[in-house]
């Protein structure tokens, strides 16, 4: 049996070195934001490299539906699926939440736009998600009647083990110390976009230390920064601790 798990995230978040994490336990296989190309095609959103998501990925949600509910490839009992809240855009029926466990992984606005802003020249609230994610976490709760678990990055970083440990007891799978270090370099399951915004992860071999900055958003960021507060602080309330 298949295990499909689909961790919802927003940008700029340790996404990727999660999804690193969890292809490296060998009872794994993972795909890097399979409805990226159809958010891109049906928005006309202006992303980096933009095209050549477009052209690396199924461009209808229904073909990307009947592959993340398939069987895991390659024969793999789990198949992790590193998903942006920003991608389920409401024409995409979520029926098929049904089929998969769920987990949320949130991070605080101010330090999620610190890093997105150097990314991109313009930034809206939708970019980050936050509140698309807090109301897939409904979404979730409604359609499988089960509350998923949610982890902060910061937690994450600070106690990487006991994190995990606590992920993977809330999903029902085993823990694996795999996950907890990997080797560096780009992998051919990182989306086409990597070569954009990956670096950072690419040159890692574990999660990096947790080390807060003092952040000073310009006007327009901290307005958008508030705005994603009130849901990003709901779901934290709802987070595992360890």
């Amino acid at each position: 049996m298949t295990i499909r798990i689909a961790m919802w995230s927003g940008p700029r978040n340790i996404s990727t070195a999660l999804m690193r994490a969890w292809e490296n336990r060998p009872d794994t296989h993972v795909i890097d934001e399979p409805f990226y190309a159809h958010y891109l095609k049906t928005t006309g959103i202006d992303h980096p490299m933009r095209d050549a998501v477009i052209a690396s990925q199924p461009n209808d949600w229904g073909e990307v539906v009947a592959d993340i509910t398939g069987p895991g490839p390659g024969g793999a009992s789990i198949w992790y699926q590193k998903h942006m809240t920003h991608h389920m855009i409401p024409e995409v029926d979520r029926d098929w939440f049904r089929h998969v466990r769920h987990a949320f992984l949130i991070r605080d606005p101010s330090e999620m736009l610190v890093s997105y802003a150097a990314k991109r020249t313009s930034v809206t609230p939708a970019d980050l998600g936050a509140e698309l994610q807090a109301e897939l976490y409904d979404e979730v709760v409604e359609r499988t009647g089960q509350n998923p678990p949610v982890i902060d990055a910061a937690d994450v970083l600070r106690k990487p083990e006991a994190m995990l440990h606590a992920l993977c007891d809330a999903l029902e799978v085993p823990f694996d110390d795999a996950m907890l270090a990997w080797p560096q370099g780009p992998r051919p399951t990182d989306g086409v976009w990597s070569a954009h915004w990956y670096a950072n992860v690419e040159a890692s071999t574990g999660f990096r230390p947790y080390d807060p900055k003092p952040i000073d958003l310009p006007d327009d960021l901290e307005a958008i920064a508030e705005i994603c507060r009130a849901p990003y602080r709901r779901l934290w309330r709802q987070r595992l601790l360890v």
